[in-house]
This record gives C-alpha cells, sequence and structure tokens, in this order.
C-alpha cells in the first residue's frame, strides 16, 4: 500500500534531517507502528506521507500513486488523525462533522446515515447536539477519528490517538481502529504506549534520528534482543534511556 525510498527532509534552518534516507515498505491492511523517542521524525514522515509538506529527496507511492503527479487523488484515500484536535470547539459534535464530511464531498442521507452511525459506535450519539468544547479528552478524541473515516480512507494516519484519554475511551478507540482494519482500511499509527503498540500493530518500526534503526514483528524484536520481555525493554535497548526532551 505504502513505498517509501530513500526519503529525507530537512526543515530550513534546521542543523540535521528531521528524516534521512528512509526506506519502508507498509502492505496493504496492515496496521503499522512508528515508533520513537520526541524528535525521531515519526510526526514529519507522517506529514510527508499525507502531503501535508514536501521532502527533500527520495520519493513515496500510496495504492500505486505517487505525491508528485497525484497528490489530490492521494489526498482523498487518506485520512489523518493529527496529534491535536482537528475540531471547532463551538461547534456542535454533529456540525463538527458535516461539515469534514462535506469537505470530502459527502451529502444528504449519506452523509447524515454515516455520522450516526459512526455516532453510535463510539458512544457519542446521545452528545451529537452538544458543543465539543464541553467534551473530555476521550470524547475529542472520538470525534476526531470519526471527522477523518467519514470517507472510508484506504489508509489511515494516527499520531498519538490514545494521548490523554480515559482507559474506558483507549478501549472503545483501539477497538473501534481494528475493526476499521478488518474492513480493509491500512492503518498507520505513532504512539508512545508501547504496551498499547505491542497488542494492536502487526508491524512497527523503531525510528531515531530520523532512521529506522529496527522493523518487524513486535513479538519477533523481543525474541531478537537479549534481556528484554515487552516492547518497551526492546525500544529502551536500542534507543537508550537518556531523556530526549526535544523543542
Amino acid at each position: 500500500m505504502i513505498e517509501i525510498c530513500q526519503l529525507s527532509k530537512k526543515y530550513k534552518y534546521a542543523e540535521d534531517f528531521s528524516i534521512s534516507k528512509l526506506d519502508l515498505t507498509i502492505k496493504d491492511e496492515e496496521i503499522f507502528g512508528l515508533l520513537g523517542p520526541n524528535g525521531a521524525g515519526k510526526t514529519t514522515l507522517i506529514s510527508i506521507l499525507s502531503s501535508l509538506i514536501k521532502p527533500t529527496s527520495g520519493h513515496f507511492t500510496i495504492n500505486g500513486l505517487t505525491y508528485k503527479e497525484h497528490s489530490k487523488k492521494i489526498k482523498q484515500i487518506i485520512g489523518i488523525v493529527p496529534q491535536e484536535y482537528a475540531l471547532y470547539p463551538t461547534l456542535t459534535a454533529s456540525e463538527n462533522l458535516f461539515y469534514f464530511g462535506s469537505m470530502y464531498g459527502l451529502t444528504g442521507n449519506v452523509l447524515k446515515d454515516k455520522m450516526n452511525y459512526h455516532l453510535e459506535l463510539l458512544g457519542l450519539s446521545r452528545f451529537a447536539n452538544k458543543k465539543v468544547e464541553n467534551f473530555s479528552g476521550g470524547m475529542k478524541r472520538r470525534v476526531n477519528l470519526i471527522a477523518s473515516i467519514l470517507h472510508s480512507p484506504k489508509v489511515l494516519f494516527l499520531d498519538e490517538p490514545t494521548v490523554g484519554v480515559d482507559v474506558q475511551s483507549k478501549n472503545v478507540i483501539i477497538e473501534y481502529l481494528q475493526q476499521l482494519n478488518k474492513d480493509g482500511t491500512t492503518i498507520v499509527y505513532t504512539s508512545h504506549h508501547l504496551n498499547e503498540a505491542e497488542d494492536f500493530c502487526h508491524r512497527v518500526a523503531i525510528i531515531d534520528k530520523g532512521c529506522i534503526i529496527t522493523k518487524g514483528i513486535p513479538t519477533d524484536l523481543i525474541k531478537q534482543q537479549k534481556h528484554t520481555h515487552n516492547l518497551e525493554d526492546v525500544f529502551l535497548s536500542i534507543t537508550g534511556k537518556a531523556l530526549r526532551d526535544h523543542a
């Protein structure tokens, strides 16, 4: 589904590359985790694949489409759930979803039915006409997620989709994403919740300083590293225990 070849990105005035000569293949209908310390390049990579920013060099395809020739078509087949809430706080959940659904070209009963279906599935039906500014963090995350999948994207990019949410919301979000994947959506996911990633992802890549250090099935990576019992142990073994504060 996604082919990345020698992809690099250096921001203006930056001393180092955020992404450096990165090669990666993500399979169709896979849940793929991008894991790494703060500033490793995860969000930059997702931003490039989403056609939000341009790479410095290298290239990639999504579903056979190149970003140089088919940027608009790529945007039509992907969904993005950013780290920050991408919602209008003074609008209701329904008004937000109607707006974003309309941006994707959905109208009338088709849009209304999709909104009602996903609101019900994520336990938000009774709050549909409440303003988002009054929602809890978990509720905002769920509305944000619905806004990204109303058009049934082939690929869904998730940047920290469960950060700052309660356990119940986290569980509902993960089950919902697993069902989307079973229905055919390829998911690319970043998170600092390594136990969650270990259970959720089919494969993961650990990125540090813009490069992929290792990749594979979580259970295989755990077996390959000495004295590791889970993905968090693998992560610390590979990236070290030093603080990675980043601004």
